[in-house]
Protein backbone atom coordinates (compact mmCIF):
# COMPACT_ATOMS: atom_id res chain seq x y z
CA UNK A 1 0.00 0.00 0.00
CA UNK A 2 2.78 2.34 0.81
CA UNK A 3 4.36 2.96 -2.54
CA UNK A 4 6.29 6.41 -1.21
CA UNK A 5 8.95 5.11 1.24
CA UNK A 6 10.96 2.88 -1.05
CA UNK A 7 11.16 0.06 2.00
CA UNK A 8 10.16 -3.20 1.62
CA UNK A 9 6.61 -3.80 3.37
CA UNK A 10 7.34 -6.30 5.94
CA UNK A 11 5.22 -9.67 7.64
CA UNK A 12 1.81 -9.86 7.11
CA UNK A 13 1.61 -6.86 5.34
CA UNK A 14 3.40 -7.81 2.14
CA UNK A 15 1.72 -10.94 1.69
CA UNK A 16 -1.75 -8.63 1.55
CA UNK A 17 -0.65 -7.18 -1.17
CA UNK A 18 -2.58 -7.96 -4.02
CA UNK A 19 -1.66 -8.40 -7.89
CA UNK A 20 -3.80 -4.92 -8.39
CA UNK A 21 -2.29 -3.40 -5.58
CA UNK A 22 1.06 -3.54 -7.05
CA UNK A 23 0.23 -2.74 -10.25
CA UNK A 24 -1.03 1.21 -8.76
CA UNK A 25 2.52 1.04 -7.19
CA UNK A 26 4.16 1.14 -10.68
CA UNK A 27 2.00 3.74 -11.35
CA UNK A 28 2.78 5.96 -8.98
CA UNK A 29 6.32 5.28 -8.93
CA UNK A 30 5.78 7.80 -12.15
CA UNK A 31 7.18 11.10 -12.54
CA UNK A 32 3.81 13.64 -11.29
CA UNK A 33 4.72 15.36 -14.70
CA UNK A 34 4.94 12.19 -17.12
CA UNK A 35 2.63 12.10 -20.38
CA UNK A 36 0.89 8.42 -19.40
CA UNK A 37 1.01 7.33 -23.10
CA UNK A 38 0.84 3.98 -22.04
CA UNK A 39 -2.30 3.73 -19.65
CA UNK A 40 -5.53 2.23 -21.55
CA UNK A 41 -7.31 3.06 -18.28
CA UNK A 42 -10.02 5.33 -18.87
CA UNK A 43 -10.00 6.05 -14.87
CA UNK A 44 -7.24 7.25 -14.64
CA UNK A 45 -6.54 10.98 -15.40
CA UNK A 46 -2.85 12.71 -16.18
CA UNK A 47 -2.06 16.21 -15.42
CA UNK A 48 -1.51 16.57 -19.43
CA UNK A 49 -4.92 15.92 -19.98
CA UNK A 50 -6.50 18.07 -16.96
CA UNK A 51 -4.50 21.08 -18.01
CA UNK A 52 -5.70 20.57 -21.76
CA UNK A 53 -9.24 19.93 -20.33
CA UNK A 54 -8.98 23.32 -18.37
CA UNK A 55 -7.60 25.37 -21.52
CA UNK A 56 -10.21 24.42 -23.42
CA UNK A 57 -13.24 24.30 -21.18
CA UNK A 58 -13.15 27.08 -18.72
CA UNK A 59 -15.33 29.53 -18.44
CA UNK A 60 -13.35 32.12 -17.20
CA UNK A 61 -10.93 32.15 -20.45
CA UNK A 62 -14.16 31.80 -22.58
CA UNK A 63 -14.93 35.36 -22.07
CA UNK A 64 -11.86 36.65 -23.84
CA UNK A 65 -12.95 36.33 -27.21
CA UNK A 66 -16.25 38.20 -26.91
CA UNK A 67 -14.08 40.66 -25.41
CA UNK A 68 -12.06 40.23 -28.56
CA UNK A 69 -15.14 40.39 -30.82
CA UNK A 70 -15.90 43.79 -29.27
CA UNK A 71 -12.43 45.29 -29.80
CA UNK A 72 -13.19 44.01 -33.26
CA UNK A 73 -16.10 45.77 -33.93
CA UNK A 74 -14.49 49.07 -32.05
CA UNK A 75 -11.62 48.78 -34.63
CA UNK A 76 -14.29 48.75 -37.71
CA UNK A 77 -15.63 51.64 -36.41
CA UNK A 78 -12.41 53.72 -35.81
CA UNK A 79 -11.22 52.84 -39.10
CA UNK A 80 -14.11 55.11 -41.02
CA UNK A 81 -13.53 58.08 -42.32
CA UNK A 82 -16.28 61.11 -41.04
CA UNK A 83 -19.43 60.85 -42.31
CA UNK A 84 -20.79 62.97 -44.76
CA UNK A 85 -24.09 65.00 -43.92
CA UNK A 86 -26.84 66.04 -46.23
CA UNK A 87 -28.92 69.10 -44.98
CA UNK A 88 -31.60 71.43 -45.90
CA UNK A 89 -32.16 75.10 -45.36
CA UNK A 90 -35.33 77.57 -46.20
CA UNK A 91 -34.98 81.03 -45.70
CA UNK A 92 -36.26 84.29 -45.62
CA UNK A 93 -40.02 83.30 -45.24
CA UNK A 94 -43.01 83.38 -42.82
CA UNK A 95 -41.94 86.94 -42.19
CA UNK A 96 -43.38 90.64 -42.75
CA UNK A 97 -43.96 93.06 -45.64
CA UNK A 98 -42.68 91.53 -48.85
CA UNK A 99 -41.58 88.12 -46.54
CA UNK A 100 -44.98 87.37 -45.90
CA UNK A 101 -45.63 85.44 -48.85
CA UNK A 102 -43.29 82.74 -50.19
CA UNK A 103 -41.55 84.63 -53.39
CA UNK A 104 -38.53 85.49 -51.13
CA UNK A 105 -38.05 81.87 -49.72
CA UNK A 106 -34.40 80.46 -50.64
CA UNK A 107 -33.68 76.90 -50.11
CA UNK A 108 -30.25 75.41 -49.80
CA UNK A 109 -29.37 72.12 -50.00
CA UNK A 110 -25.73 71.29 -48.80
CA UNK A 111 -23.45 67.93 -48.35
CA UNK A 112 -20.65 68.69 -45.34
CA UNK A 113 -18.24 66.63 -43.34
CA UNK A 114 -14.26 67.07 -41.72
CA UNK A 115 -11.24 67.23 -42.54
CA UNK A 116 -9.17 64.67 -39.82
CA UNK A 117 -5.68 66.34 -39.79
CA UNK A 118 -2.79 64.92 -37.42
CA UNK A 119 -3.76 61.45 -38.40
CA UNK A 120 -6.08 61.29 -35.93
CA UNK A 121 -7.85 57.84 -37.74
CA UNK A 122 -4.27 56.21 -37.87
CA UNK A 123 -3.90 56.93 -34.27
CA UNK A 124 -7.23 55.49 -33.28
CA UNK A 125 -6.56 52.34 -35.08
CA UNK A 126 -2.98 52.16 -33.08
CA UNK A 127 -5.22 52.31 -29.71
CA UNK A 128 -7.55 49.70 -30.62
CA UNK A 129 -4.79 47.24 -31.76
CA UNK A 130 -2.46 47.74 -28.73
CA UNK A 131 -5.82 47.27 -26.71
CA UNK A 132 -5.98 43.88 -28.54
CA UNK A 133 -2.51 42.80 -27.60
CA UNK A 134 -3.24 43.67 -24.05
CA UNK A 135 -6.17 42.05 -24.58
CA UNK A 136 -4.04 38.97 -25.44
CA UNK A 137 -1.26 39.61 -22.53
CA UNK A 138 -4.30 39.26 -20.62
CA UNK A 139 -5.39 36.24 -21.52
CA UNK A 140 -2.02 34.53 -21.49
CA UNK A 141 -2.37 35.78 -17.83
CA UNK A 142 -5.43 33.94 -16.74
CA UNK A 143 -4.07 30.95 -18.72
CA UNK A 144 -0.98 30.34 -16.92
CA UNK A 145 -3.15 31.23 -13.37
CA UNK A 146 -5.26 28.66 -14.14
CA UNK A 147 -2.47 25.85 -15.09
CA UNK A 148 -0.93 26.94 -11.86
CA UNK A 149 -4.23 26.22 -10.10
CA UNK A 150 -4.92 23.25 -11.86
CA UNK A 151 -1.07 21.80 -11.04
CA UNK A 152 -2.22 22.40 -7.64
CA UNK A 153 -5.37 21.10 -7.34
CA UNK A 154 -3.89 17.46 -9.11
CA UNK A 155 -1.31 17.71 -6.50
CA UNK A 156 -3.73 17.74 -3.92
CA UNK A 157 -5.87 14.76 -5.52
CA UNK A 158 -2.67 12.87 -5.31
CA UNK A 159 -1.73 13.92 -1.58
CA UNK A 160 -4.96 12.58 -0.92
CA UNK A 161 -4.67 9.37 -2.23
CA UNK A 162 -1.35 8.81 -0.61
CA UNK A 163 -3.46 9.70 3.00
CA UNK A 164 -6.18 7.21 1.94
CA UNK A 165 -3.65 4.47 1.52
CA UNK A 166 -1.97 5.80 4.67
CA UNK A 167 -5.19 5.33 6.58
CA UNK A 168 -6.36 2.24 5.29
CA UNK A 169 -2.39 0.68 6.25
CA UNK A 170 -3.23 2.37 9.73
CA UNK A 171 -6.63 0.42 10.17
CA UNK A 172 -4.40 -3.07 9.07
CA UNK A 173 -2.13 -1.96 11.64
CA UNK A 174 -4.46 -1.33 14.30
CA UNK A 175 -6.57 -4.66 13.83
CA UNK A 176 -3.19 -6.86 13.44
CA UNK A 177 -2.39 -5.15 16.76
CA UNK A 178 -6.29 -6.12 18.26
CA UNK A 179 -5.66 -9.76 17.00
CA UNK A 180 -2.38 -9.21 19.23
CA UNK A 181 -3.73 -7.99 22.38
CA UNK A 182 -6.88 -10.41 22.25
CA UNK A 183 -4.30 -13.56 21.92
CA UNK A 184 -2.03 -11.78 25.07
CA UNK A 185 -5.34 -11.47 26.77
CA UNK A 186 -6.68 -14.71 25.94
CA UNK A 187 -3.34 -16.27 27.07
CA UNK A 188 -3.93 -14.09 30.71
CA UNK A 189 -0.79 -11.90 29.97
CA UNK A 190 -2.63 -8.84 29.38
CA UNK A 191 -5.53 -7.15 30.73
CA UNK A 192 -8.78 -7.11 29.22
CA UNK A 193 -9.14 -2.92 29.19
CA UNK A 194 -6.10 -3.53 26.79
CA UNK A 195 -8.22 -5.25 24.50
CA UNK A 196 -11.00 -2.94 24.59
CA UNK A 197 -8.61 0.22 23.69
CA UNK A 198 -6.85 -1.97 20.72
CA UNK A 199 -10.44 -1.93 19.80
CA UNK A 200 -11.43 1.86 20.03
CA UNK A 201 -8.29 2.49 18.39
CA UNK A 202 -9.44 0.31 14.94
CA UNK A 203 -12.55 2.26 14.94
CA UNK A 204 -10.71 5.52 15.30
CA UNK A 205 -8.79 4.06 12.17
CA UNK A 206 -11.78 3.55 10.61
CA UNK A 207 -13.10 6.69 11.01
CA UNK A 208 -10.12 8.71 9.82
CA UNK A 209 -10.35 6.52 6.77
CA UNK A 210 -13.53 7.24 5.95
CA UNK A 211 -12.40 10.92 6.99
CA UNK A 212 -9.98 10.87 3.99
CA UNK A 213 -11.85 9.22 1.58
CA UNK A 214 -14.32 12.30 1.72
CA UNK A 215 -11.29 14.70 1.54
CA UNK A 216 -10.01 12.65 -1.63
CA UNK A 217 -13.50 13.02 -3.13
CA UNK A 218 -13.09 16.79 -2.67
CA UNK A 219 -10.17 17.09 -4.23
CA UNK A 220 -11.31 14.90 -7.21
CA UNK A 221 -14.40 17.24 -7.08
CA UNK A 222 -12.53 20.39 -7.32
CA UNK A 223 -10.21 19.77 -9.79
CA UNK A 224 -13.15 18.37 -11.93
CA UNK A 225 -14.21 21.56 -11.18
CA UNK A 226 -11.52 23.22 -13.11
CA UNK A 227 -13.26 22.48 -16.64
CA UNK A 228 -16.42 23.09 -15.71
CA UNK A 229 -17.44 19.69 -14.64
CA UNK A 230 -19.38 18.80 -11.21
CA UNK A 231 -18.89 14.97 -11.48
CA UNK A 232 -15.44 13.28 -11.54
CA UNK A 233 -15.09 10.86 -14.10
CA UNK A 234 -11.83 9.79 -13.14
CA UNK A 235 -10.76 7.00 -10.20
CA UNK A 236 -7.46 8.39 -9.73
CA UNK A 237 -4.67 10.87 -10.65
CA UNK A 238 -1.40 9.20 -12.17
CA UNK A 239 2.02 10.41 -10.26
CA UNK A 240 4.75 10.29 -8.30
CA UNK A 241 4.59 12.35 -4.93
CA UNK A 242 7.50 12.00 -3.68
CA UNK A 243 9.66 13.28 -6.83
CA UNK A 244 11.27 16.42 -7.60
CA UNK A 245 13.16 18.60 -9.73
CA UNK A 246 16.90 19.55 -9.39
CA UNK A 247 17.40 22.56 -7.77
CA UNK A 248 18.34 25.98 -9.79
CA UNK A 249 20.00 29.16 -8.20
CA UNK A 250 17.26 31.54 -7.27
CA UNK A 251 19.21 34.40 -9.43
CA UNK A 252 18.81 32.04 -12.53
CA UNK A 253 15.02 31.86 -11.39
CA UNK A 254 14.29 35.28 -10.63
CA UNK A 255 16.12 36.45 -14.28
CA UNK A 256 13.16 33.65 -16.14
CA UNK A 257 10.77 35.89 -14.40
CA UNK A 258 10.95 38.99 -16.93
CA UNK A 259 8.99 36.27 -19.10
CA UNK A 260 6.30 35.94 -17.04
CA UNK A 261 2.92 37.27 -19.04
CA UNK A 262 2.29 39.28 -16.03
CA UNK A 263 5.56 41.24 -16.88
CA UNK A 264 5.51 41.17 -20.55
CA UNK A 265 1.99 42.59 -20.11
CA UNK A 266 3.25 45.82 -18.81
CA UNK A 267 5.46 46.33 -22.23
CA UNK A 268 1.88 45.74 -24.23
CA UNK A 269 0.45 48.01 -21.98
CA UNK A 270 3.37 50.74 -22.15
CA UNK A 271 2.90 50.62 -26.14
CA UNK A 272 -0.91 50.99 -25.53
CA UNK A 273 -0.67 54.10 -23.57
CA UNK A 274 1.82 55.71 -26.13
CA UNK A 275 -0.60 54.87 -28.52
CA UNK A 276 -3.31 57.19 -26.24
CA UNK A 277 -0.56 59.70 -25.67
CA UNK A 278 0.20 60.02 -29.60
CA UNK A 279 -4.20 60.21 -30.34
CA UNK A 280 -4.06 62.93 -27.54
CA UNK A 281 -1.33 64.96 -29.25
CA UNK A 282 -3.22 64.64 -33.03
CA UNK A 283 -6.10 66.89 -31.50
CA UNK A 284 -3.40 69.50 -31.40
CA UNK A 285 -4.44 69.80 -35.19
CA UNK A 286 -7.71 71.20 -35.52
CA UNK A 287 -10.11 69.20 -38.21
CA UNK A 288 -11.75 71.82 -40.78
CA UNK A 289 -15.22 71.17 -41.16
CA UNK A 290 -16.66 72.13 -44.88
CA UNK A 291 -19.62 72.33 -47.12
CA UNK A 292 -21.00 72.70 -50.55
CA UNK A 293 -24.19 73.18 -51.56
CA UNK A 294 -26.88 74.35 -54.05
CA UNK A 295 -28.90 77.76 -53.04
CA UNK A 296 -32.31 78.15 -55.03
CA UNK A 297 -33.42 81.94 -54.71
CA UNK A 298 -37.00 82.21 -55.71
CA UNK A 299 -37.63 85.84 -56.42
CA UNK A 300 -35.12 86.05 -58.85
CA UNK A 301 -35.38 82.09 -60.26
CA UNK A 302 -31.86 81.36 -59.97
CA UNK A 303 -30.19 78.78 -58.04
CA UNK A 304 -26.17 79.30 -56.54
CA UNK A 305 -23.67 77.49 -55.72
CA UNK A 306 -22.49 77.54 -51.42
CA UNK A 307 -19.44 76.45 -49.74
CA UNK A 308 -18.23 76.74 -45.68
CA UNK A 309 -15.15 76.22 -44.15
CA UNK A 310 -14.61 76.29 -40.24
CA UNK A 311 -11.87 75.70 -37.80
CA UNK A 312 -11.76 75.81 -33.95
CA UNK A 313 -9.39 78.26 -32.26
CA UNK A 314 -6.94 77.76 -29.50
CA UNK A 315 -7.20 73.90 -30.19
CA UNK A 316 -4.15 73.19 -29.07
CA UNK A 317 -3.85 75.11 -25.69
CA UNK A 318 -7.57 73.54 -25.07
CA UNK A 319 -6.14 69.82 -25.77
CA UNK A 320 -2.97 70.42 -22.95
CA UNK A 321 -4.58 68.72 -20.14
CA UNK A 322 -5.82 65.52 -22.10
CA UNK A 323 -2.21 65.06 -23.48
CA UNK A 324 -0.59 65.77 -20.02
CA UNK A 325 -3.22 63.15 -18.82
CA UNK A 326 -1.75 60.59 -21.07
CA UNK A 327 2.00 61.42 -20.37
CA UNK A 328 1.03 60.90 -16.96
CA UNK A 329 -0.65 57.79 -17.52
CA UNK A 330 2.38 56.40 -19.53
CA UNK A 331 5.14 57.13 -16.99
CA UNK A 332 2.77 55.52 -14.61
CA UNK A 333 3.10 52.08 -16.15
CA UNK A 334 6.79 52.28 -15.51
CA UNK A 335 6.49 52.53 -12.21
CA UNK A 336 3.87 50.14 -11.40
CA UNK A 337 6.41 47.32 -13.91
CA UNK A 338 8.72 48.01 -10.69
CA UNK A 339 6.63 47.27 -8.44
CA UNK A 340 5.35 44.00 -9.55
CA UNK A 341 8.88 42.92 -10.01
CA UNK A 342 9.45 43.32 -6.39
CA UNK A 343 6.45 41.85 -5.39
CA UNK A 344 6.86 38.30 -7.58
CA UNK A 345 10.68 38.58 -6.30
CA UNK A 346 9.31 38.09 -3.05
CA UNK A 347 6.65 35.43 -3.91
CA UNK A 348 9.65 33.85 -5.37
CA UNK A 349 12.08 33.11 -2.57
CA UNK A 350 9.35 32.78 -0.65
CA UNK A 351 8.63 29.83 -2.75
CA UNK A 352 11.95 28.83 -3.19
CA UNK A 353 12.71 28.69 0.45
CA UNK A 354 9.86 27.08 1.61
CA UNK A 355 10.26 24.16 -1.33
CA UNK A 356 13.83 23.77 -0.13
CA UNK A 357 12.89 23.21 3.38
CA UNK A 358 10.23 20.90 2.26
CA UNK A 359 12.34 18.80 0.21
CA UNK A 360 14.99 18.56 3.03
CA UNK A 361 12.45 17.37 5.16
CA UNK A 362 10.94 14.63 2.54
CA UNK A 363 14.88 13.47 2.64
CA UNK A 364 15.33 13.29 6.06
CA UNK A 365 11.76 11.20 6.97
CA UNK A 366 13.01 9.03 4.15
CA UNK A 367 16.23 8.35 4.71
CA UNK A 368 16.61 8.89 8.27
CA UNK A 369 13.55 9.35 10.80
CA UNK A 370 11.17 6.35 9.39
CA UNK A 371 13.62 3.64 9.01
CA UNK A 372 14.66 4.44 12.09
CA UNK A 373 11.08 4.36 13.27
CA UNK A 374 10.28 1.14 11.56
CA UNK A 375 12.78 -0.80 13.21
CA UNK A 376 11.66 0.91 16.14
CA UNK A 377 8.10 -0.67 15.52
CA UNK A 378 9.53 -4.40 14.71
CA UNK A 379 11.23 -4.08 18.05
CA UNK A 380 8.52 -2.84 19.83
CA UNK A 381 6.28 -5.18 19.00
CA UNK A 382 9.06 -8.39 19.33
CA UNK A 383 9.10 -7.10 23.08
CA UNK A 384 5.48 -6.62 23.51
CA UNK A 385 5.20 -9.92 22.62
CA UNK A 386 7.35 -11.15 24.79
CA UNK A 387 6.15 -9.51 27.83
CA UNK A 388 8.98 -6.85 28.10
CA UNK A 389 7.00 -3.29 26.82
CA UNK A 390 3.60 -2.28 27.54
CA UNK A 391 0.50 -1.65 25.46
CA UNK A 392 1.30 1.82 25.52
CA UNK A 393 4.95 1.44 24.18
CA UNK A 394 3.50 -0.73 22.04
CA UNK A 395 1.28 1.63 20.38
CA UNK A 396 3.32 4.86 20.83
CA UNK A 397 5.68 3.56 18.81
CA UNK A 398 3.29 2.84 15.98
CA UNK A 399 1.52 6.11 16.42
CA UNK A 400 5.12 7.65 15.61
CA UNK A 401 5.48 6.00 12.39
CA UNK A 402 1.89 6.35 11.24
CA UNK A 403 2.49 10.41 12.20
CA UNK A 404 6.04 10.58 10.29
CA UNK A 405 4.35 8.99 7.34
CA UNK A 406 1.56 11.58 7.25
CA UNK A 407 4.37 14.53 7.36
CA UNK A 408 5.98 12.69 4.51
CA UNK A 409 3.25 12.71 2.26
CA UNK A 410 1.90 16.66 3.78
CA UNK A 411 5.84 17.69 3.09
CA UNK A 412 6.23 16.15 -0.08
CA UNK A 413 2.87 17.83 -1.22
CA UNK A 414 3.95 21.19 -0.41
CA UNK A 415 7.25 21.16 -2.60
CA UNK A 416 5.29 19.83 -5.23
CA UNK A 417 2.81 22.81 -4.90
CA UNK A 418 6.20 25.37 -3.72
CA UNK A 419 7.14 23.97 -7.15
CA UNK A 420 4.10 24.47 -9.01
CA UNK A 421 4.08 28.46 -7.89
CA UNK A 422 7.76 28.81 -9.41
CA UNK A 423 6.82 27.06 -12.80
CA UNK A 424 3.69 29.60 -12.42
CA UNK A 425 5.87 33.11 -11.39
CA UNK A 426 9.16 32.08 -13.90
CA UNK A 427 6.18 30.85 -16.86
CA UNK A 428 7.93 27.86 -17.81
CA UNK A 429 8.34 24.37 -15.97
CA UNK A 430 11.05 23.21 -14.12
CA UNK A 431 13.71 20.49 -15.40
CA UNK A 432 12.64 17.37 -14.14
CA UNK A 433 8.51 18.28 -15.35
CA UNK A 434 9.58 19.11 -18.93
CA UNK A 435 8.11 16.61 -20.57
CA UNK A 436 4.54 17.58 -19.04
CA UNK A 437 4.42 21.17 -18.89
CA UNK A 438 7.14 22.17 -20.92
CA UNK A 439 4.53 22.44 -24.02
CA UNK A 440 1.72 24.27 -21.87
CA UNK A 441 3.77 26.95 -21.08
CA UNK A 442 5.30 27.52 -24.38
CA UNK A 443 1.44 27.37 -25.73
CA UNK A 444 0.61 30.17 -23.53
CA UNK A 445 3.54 32.79 -23.60
CA UNK A 446 4.79 32.43 -26.99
Amino acid sequence: MFNYFRVPLKGALLSRLSSKSIFYISLLMLSPWSIAQNISEESTLTLSSAIKRTLEENPSLKVFRFRQTALDGQQQTSALNPAYEIGFEAGNFAGTDNFQALDSVEFTLSLSSIIEMGDKRDARISVINNRSSLLEAERKIKSLNLLGEVTRRYIDVLAAQERVALAKEATQLAKDTLLEVDKRSRAGVAPTAEVKRAMAAVGNAKLTASSEQQQLDYSKLALTMMWNETTPLFARVNGNLFQFSADIEFNKLFAKIKQNPAILAFLTEERLKDAQLRLARTQLSADIKWSVGIRQIQDMNDTALTANFSMPLFAPKRNTGAIISAQAARDEVAVRKEASLLKLHSQLYRAYSSRKQAIFTVKSLKNSIIPTLEMALDETQTAYQRGRYSYLDYLTARQELLFARRALIESASSALRYGADIEQLIAEPLPASQHGLINKFQGITQ
